[in-house]
């Protein structure tokens, strides 16, 4: 039964150089959902992506080559030189397999055939997160968020997990930046429960550490306040909390411990000098798995939407366009907003000075609802009678268990 509901996943009403992506304002954009199709079509279409996925499956990393700027990657079977291009393969052998539905659900249930991106090194939380989605996954560090996000786009991997936000230190605004500066989509959600560890060289007590080392971007120094305050260590930031753990072990000085996960411990050979010295017991960090293609939403389970998106200028607008969720019954779990990079302040007319400066905002909003669900597409459709620019950043299953 095709859905009656008006396609709204994008919504371009302002200059594509606002936001500096000239493909995030069509409404054709490979990551929005197009709600109108018809039985017939899916099935063409689904056979034609299992082709796909079937000649990549068959291509190792090594032999794919970069996309070259301004020229169109061949997504069919790579042509061969001279009169072969245009005959048929002479061992059908070599044909490549379509993949079977027992190919797709192995994937999907234990991870054994996906590839990984996280920031940080074995031992970070990120890829304690991965294993968690994805548990007999192989796991690829990258050393910035961003790379993890260019391996998913470059096809080097297959997902990327990152974190979002953690309960005690707030959002990571360095990655909701990225999910709007790139064209990925949100396919899942891990909470983590993170236990910070104090570890150190084997034979330490922990009251000889004078120096301590961690990653300041989940903020582990912050969460671990008081323990580290009783000890009255130097903090010193590092890239990762894993990082911090290569470091103690590679210098081998014995007053420099570092904060990571007990993991971190066991991979670089450091004794545990205390457990759970985080401030706050209910420690709770929420990464994002981040894919190449959007996953088909269902209603049998929970699902969370995300959605980004900025509002035209005047008074009550921000709380009109709160107000298509609560009009439908749809919880809102979290509303994030960053200033627009590219225009980060609007002008404005003001009846007594003639003219004011605001910033303007890019609203990132999480609900409780799936895109298969008529209130959420006709929330959504409600939303662009206020919105100068709305995207869908995912439709995906909601982790209810830690």
């Amino acid at each position: 039964m095709a859905l009656k509901a008006s396609p709204i996943w994008v919504c371009p009403r302002t200059p594509c150089s606002d936001l500096g992506s000239s493909d995030l304002w069509s409404r054709n954009s490979g990551s929005a959902f197009n709600l109108r199709f018809d039985l017939e079509k899916s099935r063409k279409w689904e056979c034609c992506c299992l082709a796909v996925l079937a000649q990549r499956a068959i291509t190792s990393v090594e032999d794919e080559k970069p996309n070259v700027s301004g020229v169109e990657p061949s997504w069919g079977i790579e042509r061969t030189q001279g009169n072969e291009s245009r005959g048929f393969h002479k061992d059908l052998n070599l044909l490549p397999k379509p993949l079977s539905a027992n190919d797709l659900s192995s994937c999907s249930k234990d991870g054994s055939k996906v590839r990984v991106a996280y920031q940080g090194l074995p031992g970070a939380y990120s890829e304690a997160a991965a294993l968690k989605a994805y548990p007999k996954c192989e796991t690829v560090p990258c050393d910035q968020f961003e790379e993890a996000f260019k391996a998913v786009e470059l096809w080097l991997v297959d997902k990327a997990v990152l974190p979002i936000e953690n309960s005690v230190g707030g959002s990571i605004h360095r990655n909701y930046d990225l999910l709007l500066r790139h064209r990925l989509n949100i396919v899942g959600e891990v909470q983590l429960q993170v236990n910070h560890c104090l570890l150190g060289l084997p034979g330490v007590r922990k009251e000889e550490i004078k120096k301590v080392l961690s990653h300041p971007q989940l903020q582990a120094l912050a969460q671990c306040d008081i323990m580290l305050s009783n000890l009255g260590v130097v903090r010193i930031n590092t890239d990762d909390t894993a990082g911090a753990a290569q470091m103690v072990a590679s210098t081998g000085l014995r007053d420099t411990g570092a904060v990571a996960s007990a993991r971190a411990a066991e991979i670089y050979g450091l004794d545990v000098l205390a457990e759970k010295i985080q401030d706050d017991d209910d420690n709770i960090t929420r990464f994002l798995v981040l894919a190449r293609e959007h996953i088909i939403p269902g209603t049998d389970r929970p699902y969370k939407t995300s959605i980004v998106f900025t509002l035209e200028e005047g008074a009550g607008v921000l709380f009109k366009a709160l107000a298509v969720f609560a009009l439908r019954d749809i919880n809102l779990t979290k509303i994030e907003s960053r200033p627009q990079k590219q225009r980060p302040l609007r002008v404005v007319d003001d009846s007594n000075e003639g003219s004011a400066k605001y910033f303007d905002y890019m609203f990132y909003i999480d609900f409780e609802a799936s895109m298969a669900e008529p209130r959420a597409q006709y929330a959504l459709e409600h939303l662009q009678e206020f919105a100068t620019f709305l995207r869908v950043l995912g439709c995906y299953p909601m982790d209810t268990g830690l």
